[in-house]
């Protein structure tokens, strides 16, 4: 394995190891309503990148993506709806994580992946191979699975699952750089985060100037922990192979079902141990059929 392709393993495996714990990071922001946290998270945000991109003088560079941006309408309002979708994205984890349902975010980022195969079948007209078939039915079983136990449909985790793989669907087609491209996502969703700020501040709603240090702190810290991961997870998708990152991204699941059902104790009976099972077992079916077409697309290139 090359040194280029280990960093990157380190890159995005750091990235998803944050992302894993970052359910305690807003349990400690659990006093704090769900709507502004996440507009104080996409304000910060967006202060934050904007200074490291100057800092890092790229301000020139951030002019010249918004240009071109601009002159190609469809990317541009590709980005703005991915930036819309990406918010939405995060209120439902704040508010999952801070209302017990950190099983249920676990279980929305492990179907992700089998919504993007289908987003592809849909949009792209994608083929699906037989493991890829087989991996779509055991998900849709175990959500029906869920449904009819439970008597209410996981919209909690397929909201999750489905905004994220809508939003990388959305940035699949704009290449920009992942620091760039944060600042110009928070730059758009920042004005209805900051009208929001306003308007919970003259409704007397707004926690921010009543809180403590500690929490002050968290809140101004949440652009750093939104934008960090998010560099390291594209700094590390750019030099090593796509089946390998497919792989790496159930750290992130796994480390947040862990925190909720060991640290929180949150309900993980029999039902929820046979839907996670459908679940892993159609992931471990497409994670095996990518490490076999890689295997033998190696071998035909050696020959």
């Amino acid at each position: 394995m090359e040194n280029k392709e280990k960093a990157g393993i380190i890159w995005a495996a750091s990235a998803y190891l944050i992302w894993g714990v970052l359910p305690i990071y807003w349990k400690a922001l659990g006093h704090v309503p769900s709507g502004e946290v996440l507009a104080q998270r996409i304000f910060w945000a967006s202060i934050t990148t904007g200074v490291v991109v100057l800092l890092l003088g790229q301000g020139k560079q951030l002019a010249i993506d918004l240009k071109a941006l601009w002159k190609n309408k469809r990317a541009f309002w590709s980005l703005f709806g991915a930036s819309v979708i990406i918010s939405g994205n995060w209120f439902l984890f704040i508010w999952a994580v801070n209302n017990g349902h950190i099983v249920q975010t676990s279980l929305g980022y492990y179907i992700n992946p089998l919504l993007s195969i289908l987003l592809g079948i849909v949009f792209l007209k994608e083929r699906l191979s037989s493991p890829e078939k087989a991996a779509v039915v055991l998900a849709l079983t175990g959500v029906l699975i869920i449904t009819v136990s439970h008597g209410t449909f996981p919209w909690l985790a397929l909201g999750l699952a489905g905004t994220f793989a809508i939003y990388g669907f959305a940035k699949k087609t704009i290449h920009l750089d992942s620091l760039r491209g944060l600042t110009i996502e928070t730059a758009f969703i920042a004005p209805a985060a900051i009208i929001y700020l306003i308007w919970a501040e003259t409704s007397g709603r707004l926690v921010f100037f009543e809180s403590d240090t500690g929490t002050v702190v968290l809140i101004v810290l949440s652009g750093a922990a939104t934008a960090i991961p998010l560099v390291l997870f594209a700094k590390g998708a750019q030099s090593m192979p796509l089946y390998l990152l497919g792989f790496l991204q159930y750290i992130a699941p796994t480390m947040m079902l862990f925190l909720g059902v060991v640290v929180y104790g949150e309900a993980f009976g029999a039902i929820e141990l046979i839907v996670f099972s459908f679940i892993w077992a159609g992931l471990i079916l497409v994670t095996v059929s990518k490490f076999r077409m890689m295997k033998k697309m190696r071998l035909a290139q050696e020959k």
